[in-house]
């Protein structure tokens, strides 16, 4: 048994929540069909997020406050990374804080990416983090718009206070298309649901799991915990019940969360990490074009190891919305009249960016050598002493709470989702900054409150395509 496997664990599930009975209820005039899958909510991105930014708080999530010297490469798995041709991975490396030494790599193309990442890192030897982040997008009044939901899950993979490891895998390609999408379309396509349960899910799976099982020298009846993701409903209870799987068979997530493509299978083996005991060995199933079948074996480190929110953390910090238009609009599905003040060139000056790399994405205040002032951003002169900033020693601002000072809702700027918030913050150090505030519930936030920093889209640049990303403040909690 190798020594190797995952010593730390996290996840990320978008605040923002939609009962699907008001999916169903938008286009009852036309699909009233929708209603018998009207039961729960699930969740969906902001305007200012995407794969890279829940990708982002995941990894912050399993990372919390170790030190990533040793980590030696970062891999980010989704179908809907923002950039085709600029590497997505790189973006939340910088972001995390990882040394500038990794190695980074996007992994795409199937709904198994995830998965199948997860398993080439953990056929290595070096420490690796591996994150899963995906926010499918659904057509209007779709079925699969009331299955889907978004969400990330982040793993290190290292060879101390390792929590499980991996005793058994196997992999198997079979060009089965369950459902596609172009590269140019923004929805997939699916194929009937029938056809991919029985021909697809009963066939393919337990030929892979059968793999798996004869190379760790188990039966199925030595797993206590299965996990597979589906966005076809009892896909997972069906092929279980076929292997004759006698244990847990894990919960889809589909209330507070939805079916989030690529992300799933990692989000259900973070959640099934929170619950499972030293000894327990768990199966983990990718499905897409193919199967991958990972199986694990909790150690006793793994009571002392939990991540800081966990999925079950996230799933229940919720803020809850009853307009579905809203996230048609954040989806781009909705093309509404902003007015002029929406018409600002967006274009982001990239050489500025890269200089000022150090602190946009690392978020460092400078810290004053001579008179101990904590600022940001960094000017060539401290603010109060007025000594030169070669003086200045970089304190991140990302990872500390901070405290409300002033803020205001703005309803006459143009904000995708108005009113913006704004107002100034202080951290602990002393230091004080003007910033964006999301997630903000109905009741606004007040001087005070506590907030901490995510990481999100600053602007975007819809003539270019291209993201800004910058760090906000949000309540510690939205309840």
């Amino acid at each position: 048994m190798t020594q190797f496997g995952i010593s730390r664990y996290g996840a990320y599930v978008p605040r923002l929540r939609l009962e699907r009975s008001a999916i169903a209820a938008a286009h009852g005039w036309m699909a009233p069909g929708l209603r018998g899958q009207a039961k729960g909510s699930r969740a969906f991105t902001s305007w200012d997020e995407d794969a890279i930014t829940m990708g982002v708080e995941a990894a912050r999530d399993a990372l919390a406050d170790i030190s990533l010297d040793g980590v030696k490469a970062v891999r980010l798995a989704s179908t809907s990374l923002p950039y085709a041709d600029l590497q997505n991975a790189a973006i939340v490396a910088r972001a995390v804080g990882v040394p500038a030494g990794v190695a980074t790599s996007d992994a795409a193309g199937s709904q198994r990416a995830g998965t199948s990442a997860l398993l080439q890192a953990l056929k290595g030897t070096e420490s690796a983090l591996v994150i899963a982040s995906d926010n499918p997008f659904a057509k209007p009044a779709s079925g699969q718009e009331m299955t889907f939901g978004a969400g990330a899950a982040a793993f290190l993979l290292s060879e101390s206070d390792v929590i499980a490891r991996l005793i058994g895998s196997a992999s198997l390609a079979d060009v089965f298309v369950d459902h596609f999408r172009a590269a140019d379309a923004q929805s997939d396509y699916g194929w009937e649901e029938r056809w991919v349960r029985d021909e697809g899910y009963a066939k393919i799976v337990p030929r892979a799991v059968a793999a798996a099982l004869t190379q760790a020298q188990l039966s199925i009846a030595d797993i206590q915990h299965f996990v597979m993701p589906s966005y076809i409903k009892g896909a997972a209870d069906m092929v279980a019940k076929a292997l004759k799987f006698g244990g847990t068979v894990a919960g889809a997530l589909e209330d507070g969360v939805g079916y989030a493509g690529a992300a799933h299978a990692l989000l259900m083996l973070a959640a099934t990490l929170e619950r499972a005991q030293p000894g327990e060995r768990i199966m983990l199933i990718g499905f897409g074009q193919g199967a991958d079948v990972l199986i694990f074996q909790a150690t006793d480190t793994i009571v002392a190891i939990r991540p800081a929110r966990g999925v079950a953390g996230c799933v229940a910090d919720a803020l809850p919305t009853d307009s579905y238009l809203r996230m048609l609009s954040f989806h781009g599905g909705l093309d509404a009249e902003w007015g002029m003040r929406s018409e600002k060139n967006a274009k982001t000056a990239l050489t500025e960016q890269y200089r000022s790399a150090d602190q946009m994405e690392g978020f460092n205040a400078g810290q004053c050598g001579s008179c101990g002032a904590v600022q940001f951003p960094q000017l060539q002169y401290c603010v109060q002493c007025h000594a030169p900033s070669e003086q200045f020693t970089n304190i991140s601002l990302k990872d500390q709470v901070a405290e409300v000072l002033t803020s205001t809702a703005d309803w006459l700027s143009y904000h995708p989702s108005p009113p913006l918030w704004v107002g100034f913050v202080k951290f602990d150090n002393g230091a004080r900054v003007l910033m964006e505030m999301v997630d903000i519930g109905k009741d606004g936030i007040d001087t005070g409150d506590k907030v901490r920093m995510v990481f999100r889209i600053k602007e975007k640049d819809r003539q270019r395509g291209y993201n800004r990303y910058f760090w906000k403040s949000t309540p510690l909690s939205a309840a």
